[in-house]
């Protein structure tokens, strides 16, 4: 069964998706000392509007620095894994680029044992990672899944209109659906820059997400869905998302 719940970027943004009644928030996990902090506050709100969360990771920075990544990053995200377990949460997006088309292959390759030791690490804890799609396609991903078997993805289809003539995310449920465990959903109008990354409510951009859900519901997608748009843009989006699912 489908459930679509909403993005949160702050402790009040996930108090208003409480407020519309949505069964999940995807929180911000940025930083251990930050989650420390709020972690009785976060605890709070998800009993007072009777929610779970979704994590959603801290960006990697340069994604060609081993060393940080391998020293700083890692170690950080181990520390959120753990405190997802607190928060209850069995689900996290993790950002990760390794774009077979311009990443070298000896990054590739560490960042694979990098990415297959977090895998490890939230499966131990309970939590099923997730990749999130930037510019990679399929065929990157599919080399990702070939050597990490338990990694799963984030599917974001937003994402997949930049940086393509044809949304990428035709080529991930035809190559590699069985491994989409979650969905971000937004709308923009194509282009080639961060900018143009606008996050708009389904229907005020280009991306044929009838088409999408078309086939998303003809594969039996029945899993979790974010809405990635702001807490006022949710109704409009949600309306969109039912009529494409019937």
């Amino acid at each position: 069964m489908v459930t679509i719940g909403g993005r949160a970027h702050s402790l009040e943004e996930i108090r208003q998706v409480g407020k519309l009644g949505y069964p999940f928030a995807e929180i911000n996990l940025d930083d251990p000392h930050t989650i420390g902090s709020d972690l009785d506050r976060l605890l709070e709100i998800k009993e007072q509007y009777k929610l779970y969360y979704l994590a959603h990771y801290p960006n990697e920075g340069n994604p060609s620095d081993l060393k940080n990544l391998k020293e700083v990053f890692v170690p950080k995200v181990k520390k959120l894994i753990d405190f997802s377990r607190k928060l209850g949460i069995r689900k996290g997006t993790i950002h990760f680029w390794m774009d077979k088309r311009w990443a070298k292959q000896e990054i590739i390759d560490e960042k694979i044992k990098m990415l297959a030791e977090l895998v490890n690490h939230a499966a131990e804890n309970g939590v099923v990672l997730c990749l999130e799609n930037l510019t990679a396609r399929q065929e990157s991903f599919s080399y990702y899944f070939e050597k990490i078997p338990e990694l799963r993805m984030t599917m974001d289809i937003g994402h997949g209109q930049l940086l393509s003539k044809e949304n990428t995310s035709f080529g991930f449920m035809e190559h590699v659906f069985d491994k989409i465990e979650h969905l971000h959903v937004h709308d923009n109008l194509g282009g080639t820059t961060v900018e143009d990354d606008l996050h708009l409510p389904l229907g005020e951009g280009i991306v044929d997400y009838p088409k999408i859900f078309t086939i998303l519901n003809n594969k039996g997608y029945d899993s979790t869905i974010t809405m990635e748009v702001k807490p006022a843009a949710m109704a409009k989006t949600r309306m969109a998302i039912v009529q494409y699912i019937r």
